[in-house]
């Protein structure tokens, strides 16, 4: 009690001042040692990972964001000096914003493969036969050792409406050169697309303008 009331007498700003003081203290101690164990966390499973390989990446997901993942890696392989090839399956527009940009560069050999989307054709044959002349196109991409990177943007629709066949994609992606990076994108992949890929993504779609009735925008959709 004695020491209870000579607390009382002090000057409450002294309370608040004692009390801020020690909270960011102890604040700022605990993130230390939080830091510390994240990073030891971080640098084991860096030293683990000790591998090098080309990976195959799926990203798939009704949400929107796919192509553009993709093309940021195109972006970046080519920061890097390194040769990248786009197939664009389904999509037949030529005047998007990543193409005209993309086009640019020496490195990087971009092809437009579809007739639009597949509600736009109404003719499944159709669809067939162009499937099948894109993917001459990417099977040479997957056989040369010269790319570093190539992107088969949508190819999972391809597999999913059974447009190609299931088990020569999939050999064809299992048989790339060594060290070449392939990124597949498209809703729906297949069960084993995903088991064969090193690395899977699934974005989800939470919230879309489009359903809001807002158009497509340039920039940020084309």
């Amino acid at each position: 009690m004695p020491n209870r009331a000579k607390f009382c007498k002090l000057p409450s700003s002294v309370y608040i001042r004692d009390y801020i003081v020690t909270s960011q203290d102890k604040k700022t101690h605990y993130h230390k040692i939080r830091m510390e164990r994240k990073k030891a966390q971080i640098d084991a499973a860096i030293a683990r990972a000790d591998q090098k390989k080309g990976l195959l990446l799926v990203i798939t997901g009704n949400g929107k964001g796919k192509s553009t993942s993709a093309f940021g890696m195109v972006a970046r392989a080519l920061g890097h000096g390194m040769k990248v090839g786009v197939c664009q399956f389904i999509k037949s527009r030529t005047d998007t914003g990543e193409e005209a940009f993309f086009s640019q560069y020496p490195h990087c050999e971009w092809h437009v493969l579809g007739d639009g989307f597949t509600w736009d054709t109404q003719n499944r044959a159709q669809d067939i036969a162009t499937s099948q002349r894109g993917w001459q196109v990417a099977l040479k991409m997957l056989a040369d050792p010269s790319f570093d990177l190539v992107v088969l943007d949508e190819l999972t629709y391809l597999l999913s409406y059974d447009y190609l066949d299931k088990d020569e994609v999939l050999n064809a992606l299992s048989q790339k050169p060594e060290m070449q990076h392939v990124v597949v994108t498209g809703r729906s992949a297949l069960a084993e697309l995903r088991e064969l890929a090193d690395t899977v993504s699934e974005i989800k779609d939470e919230k879309h303008a489009y359903k809001s009735g807002i158009q497509a925008q340039k920039g940020i959709d084309l």
